[in-house]
């Protein structure tokens, strides 16, 4: 039951925008990891199918207690898969609706008119969009240093090419090459495709496999050393040990999600990446007491909501990232719900929302319909004037959030909008300096290309 169990809450994952298919599976907690990538691949694969088949067997009707995703794996592996081998009372329980279930596909295969189970799925076709896509990977500074995860590649074969001074740069990386962001300081950029889940570096936790754009809220969010910071929907938990990372494990991070299961991922994560001053609670961020004394000193909160996930170009095959009008509108109405709360703790001074979704009614509208509803108590602030894709007109101010896309920045498709409590005798919001904003990097006079300088002092070095 623990693999059926594992994949259903990976699919559940995906479904939430929480995060890439291989990111979800290493993250699981689940022993055997290439068991579980087959099958979740596989039901993701025919995950049209498994929808066509479970409303005509009416197989959710019947079983009340049996959730979407976890049907779908059962259903897959019990007509398509090798047969299941497992699953205590949930095996039972598909098998019983067996001969309903081979009805319904036999009913489809001559609607099609079709032979083999394979003829019902849609012709491949190869994401030209998701293989342009780097492979980013944050240097873990809780753990280690730059410097010397570049020379751990560097000696196990791998060519660093230095700084990267454009987007085009990172597009025309192949093979075994890797540079450095041109953006972000801790930011190492390798081929497309490139698999680090093996890797001493990744299993370890001195490095953390994540988008570009996903490491841009806890970079614009910036606390200082020893700041009390809220990261309100938290798990799998990537950008809170971006945040940790950013305050050096001092301060404190107040971290919360509902789900129990990725509490318990997210806890092994955050382990794992050697963070500390971390309370993580299995807590609707909604039902938080911004009153709550322990919260008075908190002036930094990163929210970045469930979502559609409509921005992830490379989620699995045969997912669904269109979603309907009316599942983007109750997605909007919680995102302003609870972007409102967020800004009602008292000491609050900067916040950051996120989404990995490309939808006007996620992102713009939802900061608008808040900042509209709160006054003149909070401003947008320009986030990271160089950055290239800025907000949709359709937002008073929007060139002061930005977006990102597989095609204009090489990451996944994002929206970012930083706030700020606008102190007394403002007459107008006005943008931060550039330098409060993209942090100016130690290495900025080097040379495009050339090798950054070592640092005096280094961090626990892997060998």
């Amino acid at each position: 039951m623990a693999l059926y169990s594992a994949a259903a809450a990976v699919l559940d994952g995906l479904e939430r925008g929480q995060g890439g298919l291989k990111s979800l599976v290493y993250n699981s907690g689940f022993p055997h990891v290439r068991q579980l990538y087959a099958l979740v691949s596989e039901t993701l694969r025919y995950a049209p199918v498994l929808e066509k088949l479970l409303d005509g067997a009416a197989l959710l009707q019947a079983e009340k207690k049996l959730s979407p995703q976890l049907a779908k794996v059962l259903v897959y592996d019990l007509l398509f898969g090798k047969g299941l081998k497992c699953g205590g009372r949930w095996k039972a329980l598909a098998r019983r609706h067996r001969a309903r279930l081979e009805a319904e596909l036999a009913r489809l295969k001559v609607r099609h008119k079709v032979s083999r189970n394979e003829d019902l799925l849609a012709p491949e076709q190869a994401s030209a969009v998701a293989s342009q896509v780097p492979r980013y990977v944050r240097v873990n500074t809780l753990k280690t240093c730059v410097d010397d995860v570049i020379d751990f590649f560097k000696r196990q074969g791998y060519s660093y090419l230095g700084r990267a001074a454009s987007l085009e740069e990172l597009r025309a990386l192949s093979g075994k090459k890797f540079l450095l962001d041109p953006h972000l300081p801790e930011l190492l950029v390798f081929p497309p495709r490139t698999d680090l889940h093996d890797n001493l570096l990744y299993t370890s936790g001195h490095i953390i496999l994540q988008d570009k754009a996903s490491c841009l809220p806890a970079f614009l969010l910036s606390p200082a050393a020893g700041s009390h910071v809220i990261d309100a929907c938290a798990a799998p938990g990537n950008k809170t040990s971006h945040l940790a990372a950013i305050l050096r494990n001092k301060g404190q991070i107040f971290a919360f999600d509902v789900d129990p299961k990725r509490v318990a991922t997210m806890n092994t994560l955050l382990a794992r990446a050697g963070v500390t001053g971390c309370q993580l609670a299995q807590q609707d961020f909604l039902a938080v007491d911004p009153g709550e004394p322990k919260y008075s000193k908190v002036t930094h909160i990163l929210l970045d909501p469930s979502c559609s996930g409509s921005g992830m170009v490379s989620r699995g095959p045969g997912e669904e990232v269109a979603p309907s009008a009316e599942r983007l509108q109750a997605l909007a109405g919680f995102q302003r719900r609870v972007l409102g709360h967020a800004l009602s703790f008292p000491a609050l001074r900067r916040l950051v929302y996120s989404t990995c979704s490309v939808h006007r009614e996620e992102n713009e509208d939802v900061v608008q319909a808040v900042l509209q509803e709160r006054g003149s108590a909070f401003r947008l602030v320009t986030a990271f004037p160089s950055w290239p894709c800025r907000g949709l007109a359709a937002l008073p101010g929007a060139e002061s959030c930005l977006r990102a896309s597989p095609a204009e920045t090489l990451t996944h498709g994002f929206f970012v909008a930083v706030l700020e409590r606008c102190e007394e005798g403002d007459d107008a919001p006005s943008p931060l300096p550039v330098a409060a904003e993209e942090k100016p990097q130690p290495r900025e006079e080097a040379e495009p290309g050339a090798a950054p300088r070592k640092r005096k002092k280094k961090k626990q070095r892997v060998k």
